[in-house]
């Protein structure tokens, strides 16, 4: 089995500038077609339908585009995108992690423990103490998944009982533990200012155009399939304005007793692991392997790849990233209790990366699918309660999102060749 095969450059003038002359922009949209007609319709069906929802909700309440709910949308989002980014890490081996929610619990519990005045440990201190635990249980719950050969079903299944359990016995019965550190609670509240926000998105901006342009700049040069010069400078164009668009959205000023505006410091955080894994899977050889396995594990074993390390490290960093959104979480509520509903949480995880793009069968998927899917998942949450449903109806409304989205990912499959 061939993982990685790229072209090799072709000799001093053997083609390369015909080949770039040839793939104009009218050849690549064609070439995109094709690819959407064969099935690879990326992210534009979870695009289409973030879109749709903002129009339904807008026409009825005429609140839901407003800077003040949109913003609090992002914020809301944040942690359903954090646990779809966990999910994809399991997703993309076709397999499936039932524990993260109360493992994210885990995280906010031992930080929030840390941190109190009795204990005395500085807030960072207690953020990587709270990390490192969700690490070693992806660690334990990987190894007795990839080792020895349990269901991943199971094992996750039996972790988000007993971490529940753990939960429930360090807190008691009806317990909390209160947040008094002014930077854990200001991950979910504090915001740029007005200045920072334009800084931000234009670093943003010039690094991922930096990116772009170099690698279809390599492409062309190889003599591979890339999109014209015209159409690079396009994308970097498009992403400029919807950065700008974004700032000029957090700098309005929102509040009501007093001036709130500015970029909030959890959407940097979340962009933040979204580039790192996205990185990870996408330029990386760790990822490279998680895609072949996802994709035929025999084949990759065959291939000479380590399977049980790399199914390991996979629950690892989708439990770290649990990690992370049960930090996030426990920041916007300034607490901790055993109020915490795990196993709804995880199960938007996995709708949102689904929804967003990633294959239920494995192989297939990436980390901006797990952000996307997070968002329609907000917009339908923030949306629903504006106009005054009930949770049994978020939840009824939620399920067939997930449903249209699982059955496009399968007629999708139909359509790819063999």
């Amino acid at each position: 089995m061939t993982l990685h095969s790229e072209k090799a450059p072709p000799p001093a003038g053997a083609g390369v500038s015909s080949r770039t002359e040839v793939l104009g922009a009218g050849d690549y949209l064609r070439l995109g077609w094709q690819r959407i007609r064969g099935g690879e319709t990326g992210i534009l069906p979870v695009v289409g339908g973030l879109i749709l929802v903002s129009i339904v909700f807008q026409s009825l309440n005429s609140r839901f585009l407003t800077a003040g709910n949109l913003v609090n949308l992002l914020v809301q989002a944040a942690v359903f995108a954090l646990f779809g980014m966990a999910e994809v890490f399991v997703l993309l081996l076709g397999e499936i992690d039932l524990s993260a929610g109360f493992v994210a619990g885990i995280a906010a519990v031992v930080m929030a423990w840390l941190v109190q005045p009795s204990i005395g440990w500085p807030w960072w201190a207690a953020i990587i103490a709270g990390l490192a635990a969700t690490a070693a249980i992806g660690l334990l719950q990987g190894s007795l998944f990839a080792t020895i050969g349990l269901p991943s079903f199971v094992v996750t299944l039996a972790g988000q009982l007993f971490w529940a359990g753990v939960m429930l016995f360090i807190l008691g019965n009806g317990g909390a533990i209160l947040i008094q550190n002014s930077v854990i609670n200001g991950i979910a509240s504090a915001t740029l200012s007005r200045i920072g926000g334009w800084i931000f998105a234009i670093v943003v901006v010039a690094v991922y155009g930096t990116l772009i342009y170099r690698r279809d700049a390599r492409r062309r040069s190889s003599g591979l399939a890339a999109a014209p010069v015209s159409l690079t400078w396009a994308k970097i164009g498009l992403v400029a304005l919807g950065a700008a668009a974004l700032i000029l959205l957090v700098n309005v000023d929102r509040g009501i007793l007093r001036p709130v505006y500015g970029l909030p410091w959890v959407v940097v955080l979340v962009l933040a692991v979204l580039v790192v894994w996205a990185y990870l899977l996408g330029r990386r050889r760790f990822g490279m392997y998680v895609y072949a396995v996802g994709g035929n594990a025999e084949a990759a074993r065959r291939a000479g790849i380590r399977l049980v390390r790399i199914r390991v490290i996979s629950f690892m960093l989708c439990s770290f990233t649990a990690g992370i959104a049960g930090i996030v979480y426990a920041s916007r509520l300034r607490s901790i209790s055993t109020s915490l509903d795990g196993g709804t949480l995880v199960l938007y995880g996995i709708a949102g990366a689904v929804i967003g793009g990633t294959s239920l069968f494995g192989g297939r998927g990436k980390m901006l699918h797990g952000v996307l899917g997070g968002l329609v998942i907000a917009a339908i949450d923030n949306g629903m309660g504006l106009l005054g449903f009930s949770a049994a109806a978020k939840n009824m409304v939620t399920a067939l999102v997930l449903l249209a989205a699982v059955t496009i990912d399968s007629l999708a499959r139909r359509n790819r060749p063999k």
